[in-house]
């Protein structure tokens, strides 16, 4: 069992930045994927940005790239996002995922097993 906790979230004017932690316990592996996906309401799950635990490479999605950095600290088992340049689009309910025992991420939230309950943010319009 993998534990996910964000945190994080909140209201930020358009074209201020966050940055969301994801602080993961439990069974972690070294070849692991860990991502954030995002929900606004009406809206499906999308996937917006994952890294690998133990390769390091990452993958964006096209709406974030530019503006959007994920990293790591093993060290302390955590995971950010740093969004920047953010846009009322960017509202939404942003949840961690993790998916074990992967090579590679992929940002396919059916392939992700553990998720985290989720932190809200809010770009007003």
């Amino acid at each position: 069992q993998v534990q996910l906790v964000e945190s994080g979230g909140g209201s930020v004017q358009a074209g201020g930045s966050l940055r969301l932690s994801c602080v993961a316990s439990g069974y972690t592996l070294d070849y692991m994927c860990i991502g954030w996906f995002r929900q606004a309401p009406g809206k499906e799950r999308e996937g917006v940005a994952a890294i690998h635990r133990g390769f390091g490479s990452t993958v964006y999605a096209d709406s974030v790239k530019g503006r959007a950095t994920i990293s790591l600290d093993n060290a302390k088992n955590t995971v950010y996002l740093q969004m920047n340049s953010l846009e009322a689009e960017d509202t939404a309910t942003y949840y961690c995922a993790a998916q074990p025992w992967v090579g590679r991420c992929a940002m396919v939230d059916g392939l992700f097993v553990y998720w985290g309950q989720g932190t809200q943010v809010t770009v007003p319009s």
